[in-house]
């Protein structure tokens, strides 16, 4: 393990805005860098680490979102009376 501590944002991103970066590529980082976070493999700026959730909490919104739509047109249109 490294003594140098990562921004977790950063890592994922790089020098990219988040509105570039795809949030499958988002929840495949962010999934590593937490693993190796727990793992105590890697050491992440921990203030840093909690303001930079929202990165992983919008692309996990936007894929739960995804779902819903994609189950709801499985689904198809439901009577008023279900």
């Amino acid at each position: 393990m490294s003594d140098r501590e990562l921004n977790f944002a950063r890592e994922i991103l790089g020098t990219r805005s988040y509105r570039e970066v795809p949030d499958a590529e988002v929840l495949q980082a962010a999934e590593g860098l937490l693993a190796d976070w727990l793992a105590g493999e890697t050491r992440m700026e921990r203030p840093k680490l909690y303001d930079h959730y929202a990165l992983l909490l919008l692309a996990l919104t936007r894929q739960v979102r995804a779902l819903e739509d994609r189950v709801a047109a499985l689904e198809g249109p439901r009577s008023e009376s279900e």
